[in-house]
Order: C-alpha cells, then structure tokens, then sequence
C-alpha cells in the first residue's frame, strides 16, 4: 500500500534525526504540544461528539463509549500528561553499564531509541496524545494506527500535536496517523518491516491476537486485563470491602479492573453478603460459584468461560476457594497475567501469593486500578505488557529504547 509505505519513509528519516536531538529540544516540544491541545479544546470536543455520535447509532457498548469520550477533562488531563513526560529524565544516552577489558579496551552499554514504532489501538483517543509524547520523549518516531470508531478525534489530536512538534523543532513525520482505517490497512501496517522496529497492540483481545499471529514485524504484546481480587482468610473485611468496589466499579471499562473475585471459604459467610449488596447499590452483577450462589441465591451462575472473561462492564465473577494455593492455581489458569491482588494480613501468605502468581503487576491490600503509568510515577504510558521479553506492566520511557555496546579503543586487535 502506496500511502503506508510513504509514510515509513518519512518516519524512518525521522527517527534518525530525532534520535540525536537534546533533551531541550524534546522537551520545549512536548511543552508546545500540551500548549496547542489546551489552545484547540473546542475543535478536539466537536471531533470527539461525531464518534460519540456515530458511536451510540452503531450500538457501541457503554464501556466503549466511555472509552471514546473526550471533555474538558480529559483534554487537560492529555495536556498535563504530556508536560509530565517533559519533566521526566530522559533516557536515551543513558549508560547502563560500563567496564574496562585487561586489553584496554573500554566497553559502555548505553540506552538508544527503538527507531519506529507502530501503535494499532482501539477507541481510546487519548492514546493519540499519549503514545505520541512518550515516543517523543524516548526519540522515536511514531505511526499510529487508531479505529475508524475514534478516526475523527484522532485525525484533530495528530494534527494538533505534530504541527506543535514540527514548530518546537521536531523533524516532519515524527508524529503520523494512517488516514485509513480498513482491515487491509492495519495487515498492511503489521507487515512494513522495512520501515517499522516494533509494533504495539492496544485493544481487545481480538485485536492483540491478530497482531501478534499475522504481524511481520516484532510485537510487543499488551494483554487484556482478566484481573482478579483474592480475600484471605486472614483479611480485614472492611478494606477488602473498599478495595473490591474500587476494583470492580471505579471504571470498571479499563484493563485493570477487577473481573473475577476470589473469597477464602473461611470468611465467604460472612464477606460475601455485604459486598455482593454493595455491589449491586452500584449495578453490579454477579456470577458466581456453585458455593456463591448458596450465600447469594440471587446471583447468576458462573460459566467456564466466565473465569477467563474481560467483561469491560459491571459484571464480576465469583469464586469461593479452599485457600490460598487454590486461589493462586486459579488466577495463574485463567488470569490474563496482567493485574492480581490480594488482601490479607498473614505475611506469609502475601510473600507467597506475590512469589507464585505469575503476572506482570501483583499487589498486596490495593486496588489493582493502579495499574497505570502515571499511578506508578513513570508518567504516561504506551500499554501494559503481559509478555516477559523486553518490557512488563505499565511500559513508559525506558521500554520503548533498546540498548547498543559503544567500544573505544586504541589500536587493538584481535589474535
């Protein structure tokens, strides 16, 4: 595809000037590109309002819709998190290691920039502004590619965030968007190797699958969020109680919100009644065990597939379990490897719960909502991995550069 293939190129010599840049530079970038979002809110709202638009008349979920909304808010919420990312240290030049071989030759392992990045992401426009300024930041140009549900707020936000970044200095094309939004664009996208260093999926699993079976070019893969929240026998009741309703009802339509509850048999009696009522104050519905239903008649019963659903929505799943290693062989069959909590005052058994669940981000007596870049003081962030190569959780400046080996010398040669 002739326009995919153009823009490779641009981004490509891009890379290479970006990549060299001052963190001055970048960084009066990023400042101008939250200066011209604030500046341009109105123009951002009436492209945001046709998705919403056409959203609600295609029957879009509420979940999504949430997802796809944009208000003054959100704008000044893209805004402050590019100038976040500016006043995070760079990482590029960074030395990792460095050491002196009997030979004299001298080795330093430093942080340089991936190159290009491809982002396919679903709904969510904040991952315009938000890619954008953390590939900016870690001197790599970005081609996004955005769903046709988001394609108006897309289009507004790159134009607004690269014409500030080309006026702050940046090389053109640093910051592109696929104008396309067809199957055959995003296959197109995931086979540009030439041009493309790696690929980012952003979405629903169906999303995240398809890139990472049909993709050419490297993938760093960000999983779909089947979190759970295990209560201890040992667990304090009433913080189990907030915890589980911020985990599940805060905004329950985000990767790190709590879908499957797990609840020790010892404390089921007495915990399951008052948070199954609090949920459903907040419209939650339930689906539960064999167990759970005869403590809660009224909840509908669980499936198989109901342990490994992302529901996105005021659903929750509800398992009684005989104890901790039951609870941990649970999450680690049917989790998503993404986000996992566990609210107990044994000591021990937390220590062995955050050894053995194997996710990408395991908390003791939190809501696993923290999930997030910004909640982890890393600033924006590009996704959350749940594969172990390269990057884990919440992936911000330092995952999206590699490293390369920097040798000096003077004179010598092998023998």
């Amino acid at each position: 595809m002739q326009i995919l293939e153009e823009m490779g190129k641009k981004a490509k010599q891009a890379a290479l000037e970006l990549g060299v840049l001052t963190t001055q530079v970048k960084n009066r970038a990023l400042e101008e590109m939250a200066g011209a979002l604030l500046s341009r809110e109105k123009d951002i709202l009436e492209a945001n309002r046709l998705d919403l638009q056409a959203g609600r008349e295609s029957g879009m979920s509420a979940a999504l819709i949430d997802r796809l909304t944009l208000d003054s808010k959100r704008v000044a919420e893209m805004a402050q998190g590019l100038r976040e990312v500016a006043a995070l240290p760079d990482p590029v030049g960074e030395i990792v290691a460095g050491w002196r071989l009997p030979n004299g030759l001298e080795i330093q392992k430093i942080r340089v920039p991936l190159g290009v990045v491809g982002i396919i992401y679903e709904a969510r426009p904040n991952v315009t502004v938000d890619a954008a300024g953390l590939c900016v930041k870690s001197g790599n140009a970005v081609i996004l590619r955005g769903s046709s549900s988001a394609i108006n707020s897309n289009r507004i936000l790159t134009e607004i965030i690269a014409g500030a970044a080309e006026r702050a200095g940046l090389p053109a094309g640093c910051i592109q968007l696929v104008p396309l939004t067809d199957r055959e664009s995003a296959r197109e996208l995931m086979r540009l190797r030439e041009y493309l260093d790696v690929l980012i999926p952003r979405g629903g699993a169906g999303l995240i699958r398809t890139v990472v079976e049909e993709s050419t070019v490297p993938v760093i893969e960000t999983g779909v969020g089947n979190c759970h929240t295990y209560v201890d026998a040992t667990a304090d009741l009433d913080m189990a109680l907030e915890i589980v309703i911020n985990a599940k009802c805060q905004r329950p339509g985000v990767c790190n919100a709590m879908e499957t509850m797990l609840v020790h048999a010892e404390v089921a009696e007495e915990f399951l009644p008052r948070a199954a009522q609090a949920l459903r104050e907040r419209g939650v519905t339930l689906r539960g065990c064999a167990r759970t239903r005869e403590i809660i008649p009224d909840a509908e019963e669980a499936t198989e597939e109901d342990w490994y659903e992302e529901y996105l929505d005021l659903i929750l799943a509800v398992k009684v379990v005989e104890d901790l290693e039951e609870a941990i062989r649970h999450i680690n069959k049917y989790g998503s490897k993404h986000s996992e909590a566990i609210v107990t005052r044994d000591y021990r058994a937390a220590r062995r719960f955050v050894s053995l669940v194997d996710s990408a981000d395991v908390y003791v007596n939190a809501s696993t909502r923290f999930t997030d870049g910004g909640q982890f003081g890393l600033g924006a962030e590009i996704g959350i991995s749940t594969q172990k190569l390269h990057a884990r959780g919440p992936m911000s400046l330092r995952e999206l550069t590699s490293t390369k080996f920097i040798i000096y010398g003077d004179g010598q040669v092998r023998s």
